[in-house]
């Protein structure tokens, strides 16, 4: 092994060892708003038993910002963000990354653009650097963009055959027409062909700004030296976003299902209606009433009845769902062709039902206890703590959103579950996208 592979070897090890580490230890943070001298607020974790920093941030204006026609613009920036930046090309400002041992990747979904960052101690500055260049001053070079465009076209070409793809872009399609939610978050391959570099630098420019960005830090950093951190990466970024408005929005009511013929033996059904907003008083009944009718364990009324004592499906769930200017109830399942109509008219009966009868005691308690736990038991590393407190950021909690969502959950009782469910089970109005060849369904 050369000295440059051994140098590798032992910074791989040395971060793996750290995050390890990290991970076996159990939450217990203390999170801390702190602002810039340049105005840029986050929230921070002090965590000084490693020598580790994690940092997520987010600006508003994912996929929904996108021009008509030319869906996938987000997710091809993303792709290219750390292809070369500044002086640096593809391969030297990889190999930067490399050698400094930094975790550097970016991302979209419908509402933000986001950003994951994670150095050792030591490397702090060298990495904020690294980062300051590719959202400033990215390279997106034509040889890098054709490259690119070609891999993400691949895979749009593969997602094509995909029934859980392509029922979530028709679910998505019918129940948003008309609104920006309705395009393909990843793009098409008819998209991908005409976005330019124009379009990218164009797209970085007006939604990368101060203004709306939000910063989750934890790790072995103090208030003064992220203050810097922060400044050193977004400072030079203009004050204010140039977004478009995006107006507010809930999923229609589809009459009948709707099928993407698909071959094979097996189908992909989603099917969903209205939610329920984040600050609503009901959101949390809400969550626990769609944990306890197909949440994560086999005590869910729809996994018990359709696939635990019927075998009708390979999964099933539901969940409660937020965008930025929409919420929804939604849910799927997979189950072979000819068991599609008997698992769709087993989910409406569950539906009917908990809205008429509402959950048991017992129901309800495991549902609280699930939620609580398996939240608590997921912070169990620097990334994932960021992670949390960065989505808990844009959906305008506070930094007790960890204690606060525990009390709340444990203040709902069997008769607020029961509401929301009169309210938020109606099948009347529920859109339904199916991808398979389904048979004897009423369409």
């Amino acid at each position: 092994m050369t000295g440059a592979l051994r140098a590798a070897a032992f910074r791989l090890a040395l971060v793996l060892f750290c995050l390890c580490a990290w991970e076996a230890r159990p939450y217990a943070a203390d999170i801390r708003e702190i602002r810039s001298p340049g105005g840029i607020s986050a929230w921070l974790v002090e965590e000084r038993s490693l020598p580790i920093i994690a940092i997520r941030f987010a600006f508003d204006g994912g996929s929904a910002q996108e021009v008509a026609g030319k869906e996938g613009t987000a997710g091809l920036l993303a792709a290219m963000l750390d292809q070369g930046a500044g002086d640096l090309s593809a391969a030297e400002y990889q190999t930067q990354i490399e050698r400094l041992s930094v975790r550097l990747a970016f991302d979209s979904d419908r509402d933000s653009f986001f950003g994951n960052f994670e150095t050792l101690t030591k490397n702090l500055d060298k990495a904020t650097e690294l980062l300051h260049l590719a959202i400033t001053k990215p390279l997106l070079a034509p040889a890098i963009l054709e490259r690119t465009r070609a891999q993400l076209m691949a895979r749009a070409g593969f997602e094509a055959g995909d029934n859980n793809k392509l029922a979530n872009a028709q679910w998505m399609a019918q129940s948003f027409a008309g609104h920006t939610y309705s395009r393909a978050i990843s793009g098409t391959p008819e998209s991908l062909k005409v976005i330019t570099r124009d379009d990218l630098e164009d797209f970085r420019r007006r939604i990368m700004a101060r203004a709306r960005l939000r910063v989750a830090a934890v790790g072995d950093i103090d208030a003064a030296t992220l203050g810097r951190v922060l400044d050193e990466i977004f400072g030079g970024l203009p004050a204010e976003p140039q977004l478009t408005s995006v107006p507010d929005v809930q999923p229609k009511g589809v009459p009948k299902p709707t099928v993407v013929d698909v071959e094979g033996p097996q189908s992909v059904t989603i099917f969903g209606r209205r939610g329920i907003d984040r600050t609503d008083p009901d959101y949390f009944p809400g969550l626990v009433l769609a944990q306890l009718l197909g949440g994560g364990s086999s005590d869910a009324r729809l996994v018990r009845e359709v696939r635990e004592k019927r075998g009708l499906t390979y999964w099933i769930y539901t969940l409660l769902y937020n965008f930025k200017h929409s919420s929804m109830l939604i849910g799927g399942f997979a189950s072979p062709n000819k068991d599609v109509a008997t698992s769709l008219e087993l989910v409406r009966a569950e539906f009917k039902a908990l809205a008429e009868q509402g959950p048991t005691q017992e129901e309800v308690e495991a549902a609280k206890s699930y939620l609580i736990g398996s939240f608590v038991l997921s912070l169990d590393s620097n990334a994932k703590i960021a992670e949390q407190m960065l989505r808990a950021e844009l959906q305008g909690l506070g930094p007790d959103f960890v204690d606060q969502r525990k009390a709340q959950l444990a203040k709902v009782t069997r008769a607020d579950v029961a509401r929301v469910a009169r309210s938020l089970l109606s099948t009347d109005d529920l859109s339904v996208a199916i991808a398979g060849q389904p048979v004897n369904l009423d369409r």
